[in-house]
């Protein structure tokens, strides 16, 4: 980069961040708005916006480790309007792009910590046998059927063929809690099933991933540390549940006593940060620790109030964190004209089946009495969302995967991620599930 005034620097980054933020909020409300008349869940327009302003589109918003440029005529406006060279802004866009992400993550957050707040803690106690049951069959049958299939029928060595069997056992919660809060279904039999599931599947993917980076780094796969994780992860949500009985009463006492303006959202996100580092800090994923602060303060007297303030910043953050998502999907591996593509396109096609059957199948391998929906759990199950992502960006970064194998997780993930709300939207239509949880609080501002 030329040498640049701290000026020009400021001004440039400044303009940056602007354009970058006006870029996805507009892009994702028009999106959304679009959504909405079309009965769609409003995730699906943030998803699109996403595509069509990242890598796949306009190239307007990209991650970094895409390393492709910024549009031309992008670049030359912001440089002209900041004074320096457009070549300059390529580099200033990727220094500045962890402070998106961030915002980003602050809306995952958010979202998770709001999913918890409106669960309703008995029911998801109750559904608890029932939630593992789909939990478990949820990652060992795409688990054994995608690594299997791939070794037999497309002859991918045993590490690569683990690594995308495990990247279809994830279930996204982030995306499966705001398409359930949107229909109103999240405080139903069925929405707290797949709830209580999609936190499973997050502890058992945190497993999963560490076996899999053990073996493709070749290192000594001990039972002892699986173990361990396994218990802290179990603990760390049970303590939750507990504390909901009685930490809650004590922060109900705290902000009684506090009077400066906006004391609950803050005390609420004290709330989360003490329990996104526990359990960073037991080596579970912060994003766990952010539901469970939702459920203990599930019980609290004030938590109408927590709800109403903490929507409008699911509100506005998790729509970055969603068309984030969008930008980093590049839907260029889906072009069957590239003869380079046609091996991934016939993988991916083998992974989605899997990756949509094994889930589907989840739903209906759990006992109950009552009738329940279990196509509405199967699709639940079904979006892989920012999870899939993480377990890709892993095995690109660890050069496990051939482009073709990449290739067709990407599409994998793409295709779950986009077809679980509009699947729920037309079976839940069909069976008047919209209706299911009456005047119940959901995540309508998402």
């Amino acid at each position: 980069m030329p040498e640049l005034s701290s000026h020009s620097i400021e001004v440039a980054e400044t303009l940056i961040g602007g354009a970058r933020f006006l870029v996805i909020l507009v892009a994702a409300r028009l999106l959304a708005e679009g959504m909405v008349r079309l009965k769609l869940p409003t995730i699906l327009g943030e998803l699109i916006a996403g595509l069509i302003v990242g890598i796949s589109g306009f190239h307007w918003i990209v991650p970094p480790e895409t390393q492709a440029a910024l549009s031309q005529s992008f670049s030359a406006l912001l440089g002209g309007m900041a004074d320096v060279p457009a070549s300059a802004i390529s580099e200033l866009y990727a220094e500045s792009f962890p402070s998106v992400q961030a915002v980003a993550t602050l809306g995952l957050f958010a979202l998770l910590f709001l999913t918890g707040l409106e669960s309703d803690l008995d029911e998801l106690v109750a559904v608890g046998g029932k939630a593992t049951s789909v939990a478990v069959a949820g990652v060992v049958l795409p688990f054994a059927l995608g690594t299997a299939g791939l070794m037999a029928l497309f002859h991918v060595d045993l590490i690569p063929a683990v690594f995308a069997g495990a990247s279809m056992t994830a279930t996204s919660i982030a995306i499966t809690a705001s398409v359930f809060g949107e229909l109103k279904m999240l405080r139903s039999s069925e929405g707290q099933i797949v709830l209580g599931a999609a936190v499973l599947d997050d502890i058992l993917g945190i497993v999963i991933l560490a076996v899999v980076v053990s073996l493709a780094s070749g290192g000594s796969l001990e039972i002892g540390p699986i173990i361990k994780l396994v218990l802290a992860a179990v603990v760390f949500v049970l303590a939750a549940i507990g504390l909901s009985r009685t930490a809650a009463p004590l922060f109900d006492k705290v902000i009684e006593n506090l009077k400066a303006t906006g004391e609950i959202v803050v005390a609420s996100f004290v709330v989360l940060s003490i329990c996104a580092f526990t359990a960073t800090a037991i080596g579970l994923e912060a994003a766990l620790g952010a539901f469970a602060a939702g459920l203990i303060l599930s019980k609290s007297k004030h938590r109408h109030a927590i709800e109403q303030q903490i929507k409008p910043v699911v509100a506005l953050f998790a729509t970055i964190f969603f068309v984030l998502i969008g930008t980093g999907m590049d839907l260029s591996v889906i072009n069957p004209l590239d003869p380079a593509n046609r091996e991934g396109l016939v993988i991916a096609a083998f992974l989605l089946v899997v990756a949509i059957a094994g889930k589907v199948a989840a739903g209906w391998l759990y006992p109950s009495k009552e009738p329940t929906k279990r196509l509405v759990v199967g699709l639940g199950m079904m979006p892989r969302g920012e999870v899939g992502l993480i377990f890709l960006g892993l095995g690109t970064q660890a050069k496990l995967l051939t482009p073709a194998l990449e290739a067709a997780i990407l599409l994998m993930v793409i295709g779950t991620t986009f077809l679980a709300p509009l699947l729920l939207r037309v079976v839940l239509s069909d069976q008047g599930g919209d209706d299911n949880e009456g005047d119940s609080p959901a995540l309508e501002a998402v």
